[in-house]
């Protein structure tokens, strides 16, 4: 049992990884220093749907883990 919870963690892991190094912030360094001049925007399109994957997979990632903590 445990090393399929410890499979299934790593596979999300990865996918968590590439999920995150996908979505695309313009800007770089000086943007996460205040100064970046950049607006709301709405998300659209693929841009939301990375988005959503995102937080769907770091809450399986989570829960994953409280599992391995507990098992």
């Amino acid at each position: 049992m445990k090393e399929i919870i410890l499979t299934v963690q790593v596979v999300v892991s990865i996918i968590l990884i590439i999920l995150i190094l996908t979505q695309n912030k313009d800007g770089g360094l000086s943007a996460g220093m205040g100064g970046g001049g950049s607006f709301e925007s709405v998300k659209r399109g693929a841009e939301k749907v990375i988005y959503t994957a995102t937080i769907i997979f770091a809450a399986i990632f989570l829960i994953n883990a409280l599992l391995i903590a507990f098992v």
